[in-house]
């Protein structure tokens, strides 16, 4: 739950980010955020998590 709260905060600092900079307009940022919450509805969402899950072990076996 930890690395899920991180990593919804560090996407939301990055999208912020793009926005204010102008490289993410914010009408594509919605869609895409549209997208995801969508995605994550529909049976691949575990999948998903898992692939994350084992992206961020190998991370934190790295450091």
């Amino acid at each position: 739950m930890a690395l899920t709260v991180s990593l919804v905060v560090f996407a939301g600092i990055i999208v912020v980010v793009l926005l204010r900079t102008g490289y993410l307009r914010l009408w594509p940022a919605l869609a895409a955020s549209l997208f995801g919450f969508t995605l994550a509805s529909t049976g691949i969402a575990p999948a998903i998590n898992s692939v994350i899950s084992t992206v961020a072990g190998w991370i934190s076996t790295l450091g």
